[in-house]
Parts: structure tokens; sequence; C-alpha cells
């Protein structure tokens, strides 16, 4: 049997909440060798794959130029989740002087065509510039946990980068695929991601292939995620919020009825507005962030007074059919706001106008109702 060719380092070893971790140092031209880069995207069945961002080509250039410079100091450490590697520890007696943390030997690395090792969960930047440069032989520093899980993987390149200028679109994206502990920041936006993709994804959604999204959009997308997701966050915060409602006092959070209500609201805003859903946000103001937000805190206030409607879109829509004349969402004008349908921005100063207006109507128009 021929035997699998391998990259062999010399390497420390050692443990972290169970998992293997390894530190090391490696040619910078073969990082991309024995690892790849897992880009975000969706499968044919609307599963998430992979995790990191596209490359940002500007970046990659001025790092492979600094490479190119010649002896350079370039001491940050591309970070690694490996699979399939062979650690054979250095044999002898240890310098009992020496901290005992880790054990020094030698790290066997598969390199298989069409199949590698491992994959990139910080550094990916980095790789493609040392593949790129003349530089391609400097030692790099590599630290690589053992893991073929991908959830893992997602886990720690969200924990890695959530202080950088990160996406908050790709992490709130990735952040319901993760199923381990999650620092209390970032548990908190889970169910709001969790929500969000279940809207996109399920046909009975009102939003289904509307939402545009960092690993996929259909040709239909008009309502960026992070519009719904910031919505959701707000009623979720304030403990007046239709979606707090459904929080119990231990933070346990009932998902499924937070979904159905969700359904119900924007059902009947879909169908109440019929000639503004779906529509790109410059020819519906309803689909733009602003339409999109103001409508999110008149949802509060409708389903916490209306008892959420027992999830029938039937009893919303005949409130929001009330305040239909008075929508200027695809033209015209809105008189009490004294602003074009197209002049509302995605601003806080726009979009707390457009709720202030939207809540006062719907009190004025119930009123006139009930009397």
């Amino acid at each position: 049997m021929k035997a699998i060719p391998c990259v062999n380092v010399h390497a420390i070893r050692t443990r972290q909440g169970g998992t293997e971790v390894f530190a090391f140092f490696v040619p910078g031209s073969r990082i991309l060798e024995i690892a790849e880069i897992a880009r975000i995207k969706q499968s044919t069945d609307s599963q998430i794959e992979g995790f990191q961002r596209p490359e940002i080509r500007a970046h990659v250039k001025a790092i492979a130029e600094y490479l190119a410079g010649g002896d350079v100091l370039f001491p940050n450490a591309v970070i690694l989740a490996i699979a399939g590697a062979k650690f054979n520890q250095k044999r002898g007696t240890k310098n009992e002087t020496v901290d005992g943390a880790g054990d020094a030997g030698v790290l066997s690395i598969p390199v298989r065509p069409g199949r590698k090792s491992a994959w990139i969960v910080d550094g990916q930047q980095r790789a493609l510039a040392l593949a790129e440069s003349g530089g391609s032989n400097l030692p790099v520093p590599v630290i690589a946990f053992v893991s073929s899980d991908i959830a893992v993987h997602r886990e720690q390149f969200i924990l890695v980068n959530k202080a950088r200028p990160l996406d908050k679109r790709l992490i709130d994206e990735l952040l319901p695929t993760v199923g381990t502990v999650l620092p209390r920041d970032l548990s908190a936006r889970r169910v709001p991601s969790i929500l969000c993709a279940a809207l996109a994804d399920t046909p009975n959604s009102p939003f289904y292939q509307l939402v545009k999204r960092p690993s996929h959009s259909s040709p239909l997308a008009v309502v960026t995620d992070s519009t719904l997701t910031n919505l959701m966050r707000r009623s979720l915060q304030d403990p007046r919020g239709a979606l707090a409602a459904h929080v119990d006092t231990d933070g346990t959070a009932d998902t499924d009825a937070m979904y159905r209500l969700l359904v119900s609201f924007w059902s009947a805003v879909r169908d109440a507005f019929p000639g503004a859903w779906g529509l790109p946000p410059d020819r519906s103001r309803l689909m733009h962030a602003a339409g999109i937000t103001a409508m999110g805190v008149l949802m509060d206030q409708i389903m916490t007074r209306y008892g959420n409607f027992g999830g029938d879109p039937s009893a919303v829509r005949s409130v929001l059919t009330r305040l239909a004349p008075y929508c200027r969402w695809t033209e015209g004008r809105w008189e009490a706001l004294n602003r074009d349908w197209n002049d509302l921005q995605s601003t806080p100063k726009d979009q707390r106008l457009l709720s202030n207006y939207l809540i006062q109507l719907e009190r004025d128009v119930s009123r006139a109702s009930a009397a």
C-alpha cells in the first residue's frame, strides 16, 4: 500500500478542554497545501456550508507586498482545525526545570490530493498572501486544534473574530449552526439568528426567499438579514416586546411560539399591502430598512395588545387593512410626515419618525373603529 505523503514538523502538544492543541512552525507555502478555506455558502438543500467570508484582495495584496520585501518579521499565527494527523512524542527523560504544560514531538500532517487535513479558522488572508508572495518559505507560526466537527470550527471562528471588524451579518448567520456554549453576548444574538434563518428558508414564511444573507441570496431577495435580526433583538430586549413575552424568567426562549408570531404578523403585512410586498427597497419603502423597522415596532404594539391573535393572521390583517389608506409605500406623499414616499431613509431619525407615526395612526384608527 502506497504511503500517504506528509508534512512533518516539530511541535509542542498540550490539551485544552479535552482537545489536543499543537504549536509549530511550517513554511508559508505549505499552509494551503495541508489546509483549505471553507467559504460560507448554501448547499442545494439550503444548509449552510463553511464559515469563511470572501477574501479581501486589497488586504491579501498588501500582506504579499510586505512579505516580498525581503527578510521580514511575521510572527502572526495561523489557527487551524486539523484531523488525521499523527503525533510522535519525543522519547527521553523530561527536564524537571521546564514547565510540563506541553509535550515535544513530531507532528505528521497527511497531504492528500483533493482532501485536505486541515481547515483555516483564522488567517485566511495571511495564508493566501504567503502562497502568492516571494516569501512563501518563511516559517510561519501555527496553532492547530484537533477537530473534524464543522460546528466547532465555526464556534472558534466566531470567538476569534468577534472583537475584530468581522461582518456581524456573517456571525449572525453562523450562530444557529453552533451548538456549543458561547459567551453571553453571542448567546443573546442566537435567537434572532435562528428565527431569521427559519423565516428565510421555510416555505410557509412570508419572507421565504426574500432575505439577503452572506452565504446565499435568491434572485427574489430584497430584505437584508440584519434588518430582521435587529428588529427581533429589539423586541426581545424590550420587556413589552412581542417576542419578549415568549422568554421565561430563566432565560429559556420558546422559538416555536416566536416563529408563529412572526409569521402571523408579517403574513398579515404582506396581505394588507400586496402591491408593496416583495419589491426592491428602491421601489417599496415597506421592504426598505425604514419600513421593516417601523413595522417591527408596530408589531410589538399590535401583537401584545391583542394577545397574539392565537396565531391567526386574519385578525392582524383587519387592523393593518385599516391603516393601508394612510400609507405611502410605493408612491405619493406621507402627508402627516410631509415627506415623499421614497424620501424616507434607513437613518435612526427617519425610522423613529415613521415608527411613531404608525403607532399613533394605529391607535387613532382602532379608537375610531371601536367608537
